[in-house]
């Protein structure tokens, strides 16, 4: 193996993983409509709970229909 597939390895690593945390965080963002937590009403924590929840499952389905399509 040579040095540029080991670097081009360990760069999609880094990529892959600071990818995943930028779009748990626009996620997080949008179930919370913009605001920080302290200022939300408990219906509305409730509701960005319940939307976290749905990504949650969504992913999972995903995770699940993409590995029976083999």
């Amino acid at each position: 193996m040579d040095a540029g597939r080991i670097f081009q390895q360990i760069f999609n690593m880094i990529f892959r993983r600071a990818m995943n945390t930028a779009i748990n965080k626009g996620i997080d963002h949008v179930a919370r409509k913009g605001k920080p937590p302290g200022q939300m009403t408990a219906d509305e924590r409730k509701q960005a709970s319940a939307a976290r929840d749905m990504t949650k499952k969504a992913r999972h389905a995903a995770r699940i229909a993409r590995r029976l399509g083999r």
